[in-house]
C-alpha cells in the first residue's frame, strides 16, 4: 500500500507536469517568421493598394527599438481598421531566430506582422530604403498614397501617430 502511495504522491505529478511543459513548447512552436531577402521585402516596401504601411526596422538586441514597440503594437491596434498595416521587419541575426527571436515575440505578444530581413547586401539595401538612411536601427518607413517619409529615430506613441496622420 505504501508504494502505491508513493507512485501516487511523486510520479502522477510528474506527468501531469510532463504534458503541460509540452504543451507549452508546443505553443512556441506555433510562432513562426518569415525570412526574406531583401529582393522579397521590397515589394512590402513599395505596394500601391490604397493602404498605408508603417514599416519598423528594428532588432532583439537594439534597446531602442525595443523600447518603441509598444507604441508600434498600439498603432497596430488602433488604426488597423482604418486601413494601415504595421510591419516590423526584424534585423535579427538568422541564427538567432529560435533562441531569441521567436522567444521574443511570444513573450511580448506581438500581434503586428513581423518578417526577418535575410540579407547580407547592406550595403545595397539601405541605401534601397532611404538614400539618407545610416544604417542605424530603430528606423521606419512610413508610405501610403499621399506620400513617403523614413525616420531614423526612435518614437513614442504620440508622435509615431503625429507621423501618421501626415500621411492618412
Amino acid at each position: 500500500m505504501i508504494k502505491i502511495y508513493i507512485y501516487f504522491l511523486f510520479f502522477v505529478p510528474l506527468l501531469f507536469s510532463c504534458k503541460k511543459e509540452s504543451v507549452k513548447v508546443a505553443a512556441k512552436s506555433e510562432i513562426s517568421v518569415k525570412s526574406y531577402t531583401f529582393k522579397e521585402l521590397k515589394p512590402l516596401l513599395e505596394r500601391q493598394d490604397g493602404k498605408t504601411y508603417v514599416i519598423n526596422f528594428w532588432a532583439t538586441w537594439c534597446a531602442p527599438c525595443v523600447k518603441e514597440l509598444p507604441a508600434f503594437e498600439k498603432l497596430n491596434k488602433e488604426y488597423a481598421a482604418k486601413n494601415v498595416e504595421v510591419i516590423l521587419v526584424s534585423l535579427d541575426f538568422p541564427n538567432q531566430v529560435e533562441k531569441r527571436l521567436l522567444p521574443f515575440i511570444s513573450k511580448k505578444n506581438l500581434q503586428s506582422k513581423v518578417v526577418l530581413l535575410d540579407d547580407v547586401g547592406e550595403d545595397i539595401w539601405i541605401k534601397e530604403i532611404d538614400s539618407t538612411w545610416s544604417g542605424a536601427i530603430p528606423a521606419t518607413l512610413i508610405y501610403s498614397p499621399r506620400g513617403r517619409k523614413f525616420y531614423e529615430q526612435s518614437f513614442d506613441y504620440e508622435l509615431l501617430e503625429t507621423e501618421l496622420k501626415t500621411l492618412l
